[in-house]
């Protein structure tokens, strides 16, 4: 039972994860690829789209939450082979020594992937390196492992299940000691303890007044202060280091740069530009993401016409004001560009952004991952990247 549920799971995992990773479009540019030498690995990445504008808002809700739902169903899983790793002799045949090698990489492999996932969701990164190619390559290793192990274990364990009345003779103790749990109060109690953290997990990618229900969750408390700016984010202005020195109306100029050369633009010439509005949620790859907010600013498509590309803008290249750490700088594709919902925001729910989200001006993609919504943006590069 606990096997067919992994089964099931885990590849629903896998494959939302690919999704994620397609989602940074990685093959744009060098700035997006926190995977480097993937070769072959990198097969299934596309162009991500911009609608649904909720779509990596579900894509890596149902990764995370997930992810964690099935952690008591892998410990359990765990707990009930443990005898049959450590039975001699370790290997039987040739056969049985590739079966037992798997064993070793789809065992490391689980509680690597799921130990770096949960403390990504809880923003402790205490593993040595970045998270991103860690997980990617620990996924491919254990998910070759899972599909090799799947190939051998499904046909027993779909037996298993349809005479489950009955009792296998291999899992009789011969010294049994005196009952403690039945087999369907372990199923129980693993089942509780999965919707125990579904239910303490999910709101946070549902947001709203289930917000206050994801208690495992960094982001599963109510929105920060009030306003129209009271609501969530991963890193604060002091945290990057922006200064209001920095943001100055009198200091910051943005930088737009493309095929007929450069031009500079202070916040005030950027008001005197034609405004548009869109309502777009943020979505980060933690598994949160923010009910839709109102933004309002000067379309991107429109910044690219000003520098030469009065038909299909191009790539572009975004650069924040902030000085350290990843994704200061970030990559979108020309569909992203071309959307007129994509936008270099001034505003949002009708007030100026706060320094936390962004001012004086910041990136909003419908249905990007929240690191492309760079904030505190100073330049914009047009081209193909």
């Amino acid at each position: 039972m606990l096997g067919l549920v992994l089964l099931a799971g885990i590849t629903v995992l896998f494959v939302t994860g690919l999704v994620s990773y397609a989602a940074y479009n990685p093959g744009l540019s060098r700035v997006n690829d926190m995977t480097p030498d993937k070769g072959l690995l990198g097969f299934y990445l596309f162009a991500w789209p911009t609608g649904p504008v909720w779509l990596y808002r579900l894509t890596q809700g149902v990764h995370v939450t997930l992810g964690i739902t099935l952690v008591p169903v892998l410990l359990a899983k765990l707990w009930s082979v443990v005898p049959r790793l450590f039975t001699l002799p370790p290997a039987r045949s040739l056969a049985h020594a590739l079966e037992r090698i798997s064993l070793v990489l789809l065992v490391g492999g689980g509680l690597f992937e799921f130990t770096t996932g949960v403390l990504n969701v809880q923003l402790d990164y205490v593993f040595p390196g970045s998270f991103y190619p860690l997980h990617f390559y620990g996924a491919w290793v254990f998910f070759a492992a899972f599909v090799a192990h799947a190939a051998l274990k499904t046909p027993a364990a779909v037996r298993a299940v349809r005479r489950r009345r009955q009792e296998p003779n291999d899992l009789v103790a011969p010294r049994p000691d005196a009952p403690t749990v039945s087999r369907r109060g372990a199923l129980g109690l693993v089942g509780g303890g999965s919707l125990l953290l579904f239910l303490t997990t999910v709101g946070q990618s549902l947001g709203g007044p289930f917000r206050r229900t994801a208690l495992l969750a960094p982001h599963g408390t109510a929105d920060p202060g009030g306003g129209p700016n009271g609501f969530q984010i991963n890193k604060t202005a002091a945290y990057a280091g922006i200064t209001a020195a920095d943001t100055h109306e009198d200091a910051w100029r943005l930088v737009v740069t493309g095929r007929t050369g450069t031009v500079r633009l202070s916040r005030a010439q950027l008001l005197q530009l034609p405004q548009h509005s869109a309502s777009l949620p943020i979505a980060c790859v933690e598994g949160w993401s923010t009910a839709d907010q109102w933004w309002r600013g000067v379309r991107l498509r429109d910044l690219a016409a000003l520098v030469g590309y009065d038909g299909d803008p191009p790539d572009v290249l975004v650069e924040s004001l902030q000085r350290h750490g990843a994704f200061r700088r970030a990559a979108l594709r020309a569909n992203q560009v071309a959307d007129g919902r994509s936008l270099l925001a001034l505003f949002v729910n009708g007030e100026e952004l706060s320094p936390d989200h962004g001012h004086p001006a910041r990136i909003i993609v419908p249905a990007a991952p929240g690191v492309l919504n760079t904030k505190w943006v100073a330049r914009l590069t047009f081209g193909d990247l």
